[in-house]
């Protein structure tokens, strides 16, 4: 099993013209993923030629709107490769149509539009489930990729990963391909996201194919303190974890938008700490994060 994307996910990208859109898509569907088109109003109506993962010639059509492409294809997935500034408009038109999960991968969109974003989709039901933005989106391996995470670098297996940041989402990937993963997500490090460590945990939980679970987050926010307690009173299943930022300078401020570190709040040390007393095992390193859950995979 996987959480959230799987290999019947049927997905359009918004902004399937462009110049990401269209690397993506090819990657996607390189992967194996179910890509039925793609949106863009001012080409509605024409298509775009890609190749399978088989290497077979496919004609993805390009249609006005979210809405449109739903009920032609069935889409129950949105990636959106959509500049900041029109990226809260192909958000809320996502939402609108109902789609089931929409992957926002851009960076640097507001923090007020992200917000919004969210308190719409709250205000519609919470029927879209949001991952992002600043993203690198979700990969189930062997079914289905929605997003930019390479597909290459490892296999399906019984472990979970949730992570703030890309890169790491990627290493953990590889430096556990001998054992594999359900589903990898990478929610992103802005300061406000749509799905959450909390959220991917629960899920993992409730997964009866995912044994074990690896959380990754960085410094700035409470958002891993709360996952801490999550883990204390609702997950019986192992987790390591990794903070990045152990050796950021105090006082620094750091690239990513989400890390912001108030005095002793947010520091990786803190969250290390949380994480521990929730009997979470937390590398200084990837690697050694990596080793952790080596262990406990050869335990099980």
């Amino acid at each position: 099993m996987s959480i959230f994307l799987n290999q019947d996910s049927k997905i359009i990208v918004q902004g399937i013209t462009g110049g990401e859109g269209t690397k993506h898509t090819a990657r996607m569907l390189a992967a194996g993923s179910n890509v039925v088109g793609g949106v863009n109003a001012r080409k509605a109506g024409q298509t775009v030629s890609h190749k399978d993962a088989d290497g077979n010639d496919v004609e993805l059509p390009v249609w006005g709107s979210v809405g449109e492409a739903m009920e032609a294809s069935g889409a129950n997935v949105s990636v959106a490769f959509v500049p900041p500034a029109f990226s809260k408009d192909a958000a809320i038109e996502a939402i609108d149509a109902g789609i089931g999960l929409l992957v926002i991968i851009t960076e640097g969109i507001p923090a007020q539009d992200a917000a919004e974003i969210w308190a719409y989709a709250t205000e519609k039901g919470n029927k879209t489930r949001i991952i992002g933005p600043n993203c690198p989106g979700i990969i189930s391996p062997g079914q289905s990729l929605a997003g930019i995470i390479p597909a290459n670098i490892t296999e399906a297996g019984p472990i979970g990963l949730v992570s703030k940041s890309g890169t790491l989402t990627y290493q953990m990937m590889y430096e556990l391909r001998d054992f594999g993963f359900t589903t990898c997500i990478g929610i992103g490090g802005d300061p406000i996201i749509g799905t959450t460590h909390i959220d991917a945990l629960e899920a993992f939980e409730n997964d009866p194919d995912t044994k074990a679970i690896v959380m990754i987050g960085e410094i700035g926010g409470d958002a891993e303190e709360r996952a801490a307690e999550y883990i204390k009173e609702h997950v019986t299943k192992p987790v390591v974890g990794y903070i990045a930022g152990f050796t950021a300078p105090e006082g620094k401020t750091m690239g990513h938008a989400g890390a912001i570190v108030s005095g002793s709040s947010g520091t990786a040390a803190a969250k290390a700490e949380a994480l521990e007393a929730a009997g979470v095992k937390v590398g200084k390193t990837p690697t050694q994060t990596a080793e952790y859950m080596q262990e406990i995979m050869k335990s099980l």
